[in-house]
């Protein structure tokens, strides 16, 4: 069991349950971390998981070019949200995949305020304070601008 409990509006001693939880994903390593915390909270709550994921077209061009082709791409991809997909079969949890192209910190946000989810997940990058000062990270634009509580998982 993980050490959160958010007493927003709730009288002493009473913890939130989080029902419908939005996992922003990009298949890597903190995001894998962040996926593991999004299934102890889910586990807490019988709550339903939806992992999203962007495609950033910023970097779409660049992906197709190292990898060879758009078919190899897409397998790429799905190997990378496979990981997380296998942390949620292992604790028998129910989630869907829902996958986007656009920006990641406003894809996010939108679809999440769009879709009334009650708490977001997602991995920290670990950028710098000067670089997280200077281009600002997906996980604190989300946490900027989401309507409900996001968990940045280290």
């Amino acid at each position: 069991m993980i050490g959160i409990t958010v007493n927003i509006g709730l009288k002493k001693g009473m913890m939130e349950v989080f029902r419908n939880i939005l996992l922003a994903s990009d298949g890597s390593s903190h995001a894998l971390r962040a996926a593991e915390k999004a299934a102890e909270l889910a586990k807490l709550s019988n709550g339903l998981i939806t992992i999203l994921y962007i495609i950033d077209p910023s970097r779409s061009k660049s992906e197709v070019l190292s990898v060879g082709d758009t078919d190899a791409l897409e397998d790429k991809r799905k190997k990378r949200l496979q990981e997380t997909e296998e942390v949620f079969l292992k604790h028998e949890l129910e989630y869907t995949v829902k996958i986007l192209k656009g920006e990641p910190g406003p894809s996010i946000v939108h679809y999440a305020n769009d879709n009334k989810f009650e708490l977001v997940v997602i991995g920290s990058r670990g950028l710098n304070s000067f670089q997280e000062m200077v281009l600002g990270s997906v996980s604190h634009k989300v946490a900027k601008r989401a309507e409900c509580p996001v968990l940045i998982v280290k």
